[in-house]
């Protein structure tokens, strides 16, 4: 459990790192219209918010933190 904890930890750290400084984007495609079989579809490329990857970077320094303060069995 103590290296799982460690590597989830790395992984939400620099996931939330990766948001906060600007990197994070996805895309989103809506149907604008659509008559019959046919469809005018937007894509949008939208950024994440920046507080997903505060919350990443705190919630992946919590985790590492319990790895280190857990003890091996």
């Amino acid at each position: 459990m103590r290296t799982g904890l460690f590597i989830v930890g790395i992984l939400l750290l620099i996931a939330g790192i990766w948001v906060t400084a600007g990197n994070g984007s996805y895309k989103q495609t809506d149907t604008v219209a659509k008559l019959g079989p046919a469809s005018i579809e937007a894509t949008h490329t939208r950024t994440v918010p920046q507080w997903v990857g505060i919350a990443g970077i705190v919630i992946g320094g919590v985790l590492l933190v319990g790895g280190f303060a857990s003890k091996r069995r």
